[in-house]
């Protein structure tokens, strides 16, 4: 330890995080190579009067986060892709009643079974369409332990601010690597509360609407009529299914509820931009580690090169990324699956070359800096 600087696992990182920001409630299963933090959660969560419980299974534990948010706890759940996959209607019922909920994602190499014990980034694009209809959520990638503590405390506060289910979505790497991190004192970050309705319970009305569209959440058990259910609705929770009009209206304040303030969610790093590259690197989590190891192999070769990381990978921020690619007339996109992340770049009009990569291990500097050299010529 020195000045609250700790050698700590990314596990541990995101458990304290949590934790530090509020979350009084976990509910998970086992699946490597997530469970560390249903383990530190165990051991930690107790101590400040918080519930760990594990489930059956995953929709035991997402669902229960659900209960438990509604019942006036920030709430989280972590897993890996097979239990991700098993989460995603109870995501999109989160979505739908405004429940906030944080998932966390440690990726590992996919479909099915796959590589329990390997990183991949194969869930990027789950991440947002895994549940049917429309909705909208935010999802972080943390690149370092110290952004698994960070961006967790961050994570917590979109949810309570949005009442929007948010994502880690992190991978085998990040969470199982050591590095050193440090623990801000109690009040060195920000942490967001959530909105109570101020209105007497007779007059309570569960999806309220206002001006920011996010409406106050009552806790049950406090006397408010509430009504939670997995249809459509209108402000007083009521089903509206056969309504065109209104059913719409439900849909649209879901999305746009987040996607109203795109640009500000817009997380991201650059790096080696200030001469106006015309080939620039981008990429997220883990990847971006080599990535940007490699921007400086290149311009040691005296190859102009930027970087770009995304932190916020949804929603999508397509103005503030097109802002900082503005004259970059060629990205380079690495990514631990089969290139799929890119494939959403190309709409900036770009010329995007995706640099995929399969069977659970990390690009070195080397290999991207190689693959960049070989395009160049």
């Amino acid at each position: 330890m020195d000045n609250n600087y700790y050698l700590m696992q990314g596990s541990e990182a995101l458990v304290r995080a949590a934790i530090y920001a509020g979350v009084r409630f976990f509910a998970g299963y086992p699946i490597t190579p997530a469970t560390e933090i249903a383990e530190h959660m165990a051991r930690l969560l107790p101590g400040s009067r918080g519930i760990y419980f594990q489930g059956e299974d995953e929709l035991a534990s997402i669902n229960a986060i659900i209960g438990a948010s509604w019942a006036g706890l920030k709430s989280m759940t972590a897993t890996s892709g097979p239990g991700f996959s098993l989460m995603q209607e109870g995501i999109g019922y989160a979505a739908l009643t405004e429940t906030p909920i944080i998932i966390v994602d440690v990726m590992r190499g996919g479909p099915s079974t796959g590589q329990p014990t390997l990183p991949a980034q194969q869930d990027v694009m789950q991440a947002k369409f895994g549940s049917h209809g429309d909705y909208e959520i935010i999802a972080l990638a943390p690149a370092n332990v110290q952004e698994m503590f960070t961006l967790t405390v961050e994570a917590v506060n979109l949810s309570e601010k949005y009442r929007t289910p948010t994502m880690i979505l992190t991978d085998e790497i990040i969470a199982h690597m050591y590095e050193k991190a440090k623990l801000p004192g109690p009040s060195d970050l920000q942490t967001i509360e959530r909105k109570r309705p101020q209105t007497d319970p007779t007059s309570y009305e569960t999806f309220q609407e206002t001006s920011d569209l996010v409406p106050p959440m009552a806790r049950l058990g406090d006397g408010y009529a509430v009504l939670v259910e997995g249809q459509l609705h209108d402000e007083h929770g009521y089903g509206i299914g056969s309504n065109p009009a209104k059913s719409a209206k439900n849909v649209t304040k879901i999305v746009q509820k987040v996607t109203k303030d795109i640009d500000a969610l817009a997380r991201m790093e650059t790096c080696c931009m200030e001469d106006h590259p015309e080939t620039v690197i981008v990429s997220y989590g883990s990847t971006s580690r080599s990535a940007r190891d490699a921007v400086g192999i290149l311009r040691s070769k005296r190859i102009k090169i930027g970087y770009l990381r995304l932190i916020t990978l949804w929603p999508f921020a397509e103005d503030a990324i097109r802002k900082q690619l503005n004259g970059v007339k060629r990205i380079f996109f690495p990514e631990m699956n089969i290139g799929k992340y890119s494939q959403y770049l190309r709409i900036l009009g770009t010329d995007v070359i995706a640099l995929p990569k399969l069977g659970g291990v990390m690009h070195s500097p080397n290999e991207i800096a190689s693959a960049i050299e070989a395009r160049w010529a």
